[in-house]
């Protein structure tokens, strides 16, 4: 049987058949249809043999070299992991706590581009495997920006989920300051001033599918209304659902005895994330409800109240719309969420949460003329602003595109949509799906092997 099989298969007509199928499969879900020219190539590679295309193997020569053999094993796994990675699913590293303890630093996570459909690259000149960065180096570029593709999805599985975890390109990566770019440049550029920057720094700028990789929860999906309360998202009017392993601050009030360290470190609280005021006897630190609960036990325990941050002014500066709305990540909102085809009216209150969206995510020309300042029977007041679109007076914009909102499980120590905004389709990379290895810091190989999360689904 098996002798049958391979005599079926080393005809060159059933080889050709089968590669032919695979190769318009891959077209057709690319919509690259000008690479159907290929399919000369593979005709004359199986059947007509006119063109030596493996140039670098010696014609009629059964064993090669051993070079050769090792130039055609790797040529042929690059271009198999180029697909897979490009269509399939891609490999990515935790590298910091913003999704604990849902996700950990060091958890080795496959991300599913099928599920919300593969996109295809908006910068198709880069060198291989390297996201934004060409290896050794600390910022040189590894991709020619020079030809740049539109967005472009194809069909996946389905659709982004209100609590899915996703994968997304960091909206705000556009423009990254050297040596801060961990750092968001507007947020930079809020504290210290564009000019400033542009002078004492470097910038870099970079397109959409070569930003740095954020990876939160979506919990709200295009035309939902959020709204946070006192650290409780809602949705539509309804709180989001519990999810066990997400966290927030708790201020622990003790007896005068501190809680011993070592138990800490046993929940996974680490000695980084915990601050402890020892004339108060009082402790900050993030808490899952399960650790919370635990703690609740304790002699030494007196009260456990969680977070809430209402300091307006202060987180003014540093929360979306950065507008000076009395707004911080625990008391957020109400806001609309985008959605595709949805107009919305321009005034002083929107312009501010759509600017961006406007101007950079949906590349249009945007100029505000300020309303004059009148004055009838004694009366004072301000004419409306003038929008000009593109060179058109409007008082609405329709959206071209879905948006998302973003928030990190770790909720008071996240980086997510509550200070930057909106999560455009275009930036989305694909859905978390499955943590295929997991590494603890600070310990030695196999000890910092977290068996336990191997293989383990993310939900």
């Amino acid at each position: 049987m098996l002798e049958r099989l391979r005599a079926i298969y080393r005809n060159r007509f059933v080889r050709f058949a089968f590669v032919t199928l695979l190769y318009l499969f891959v077209v057709i879900w690319t919509g690259h249809y000008l690479w159907l020219i290929g399919l000369l190539v593979v005709f004359d590679h199986y059947i007509t043999r006119k063109v030596h295309w493996f140039f670098w193997r010696k014609k009629g020569v059964k064993k090669q070299k051993a070079w050769v053999e090792w130039f055609d094993a790797i040529l042929f796994a690059v271009v198999v992991a180029s697909l897979i990675r490009l269509l399939l699913f891609e490999a990515f590293v935790i590298p910091s706590g913003s999704m604990e303890k849902t996700l950990l630093v060091g958890d080795y996570i496959f991300v599913s581009k099928a599920s919300y459909g593969p996109k295809m690259p908006n910068t198709p000149l880069a060198f291989p495997f390297a996201h934004h960065t060409l290896p050794l180096t600390d910022h040189t570029s590894s991709f020619v920006s020079s030809v740049q593709w539109p967005y472009d999805r194809r069909p996946g599985l389905g659709n982004i989920k209100r609590n899915d975890v996703v994968v997304f390109h960091f909206p705000e990566g556009d423009t990254v300051v050297v040596g801060y770019q961990d750092r968001s440049y507007y947020q930079l550029a809020r504290d210290m001033g564009r000019e400033r920057l542009k002078q004492e720094f470097e910038l870099l700028v970079r397109p959409v599918d070569r930003r740095e990789n954020y990876i939160k929860r979506c919990v709200a999906i295009p035309g939902d209304k959020l709204e946070v309360r006192a650290g409780q998202v809602y949705v539509n009017g309804e709180a989001q659902p519990h999810f066990p392993d997400v966290q927030y601050n708790y201020e622990v009030q003790t007896n005068g005895t501190p809680i011993n360290s070592r138990t800490l470190d046993k929940f996974g609280i680490y000695e980084e994330d915990r601050l402890y005021n020892s004339l108060t006897n009082l402790y900050l630190m993030p808490l899952t409800q399960k650790v919370r609960d635990t703690l609740q036990h304790f002699p030494n325990v007196v009260s456990i109240e969680q977070f809430n941050d209402t300091d307006y002014e202060l987180m003014g500066r540093y929360i979306f719309p950065h507008d000076g709305r009395m707004w911080t990540e625990d008391n957020f909102g109400p806001i609309t969420i985008p959605a595709k085809g949805v107009t919305v009216a321009l005034n002083r209150e929107s312009l501010p949460l759509y600017r961006r969206i406007i101007e950079v995510y949906e590349h249009n020309t945007l100029e505000v003329r300020t309303g004059e300042t009148v004055t009838e029977a004694d009366t004072v007041y301000q004419k409306p602003d003038i929008y000009v679109i593109n060179g058109v007076e409007t008082t609405t914009y329709t959206f071209q595109m879905d948006y998302y909102f973003m928030m990190g499980d770790n909720r008071h120590h996240s980086l997510d949509s509550r200070f930057w905004g909106f999560v455009p389709e275009d930036h989305v990379v694909g859905k978390a799906v499955l943590v295929w290895f997991s590494t603890e810091k600070g310990r030695t190989v196999p000890f910092n092997i977290r068996w336990r999360r191997l293989f383990t689904r993310i939900k």
